[in-house]
């Protein structure tokens, strides 16, 4: 695991360079205030919906759980 973590980090200050040519201007060209801000918000978007559909899912999955429960007590008990 360490040489793993070693390679990586040595991996990255080496390509550092690379990406950081052409005045630190991205992929995407220059970056302002505005791109910046649309992006945070997208990050900030994508956690909330995230959270959302982990909720719902994780509900559904307890409502199905209970269910399940309930027809082996039903079983046991011979209801």
């Amino acid at each position: 695991m360490r040489t793993g973590l070693v390679a990586m980090a040595f991996t990255l200050f080496l390509t550092a360079p690379a990406f950081a040519s052409d005045n630190g201007e991205g992929v995407a060209g220059e970056t302002d205030d505005k791109i910046v801000t649309f992006v945070s918000l997208g990050v900030i978007g994508f956690f909330i919906v995230l959270v959302i559909v982990a909720s719902a899912l994780q509900g559904a999955l307890e409502k199905r759980k209970e269910q399940r429960k309930a027809a082996e007590l039903r079983k046991r008990v011979g209801w």
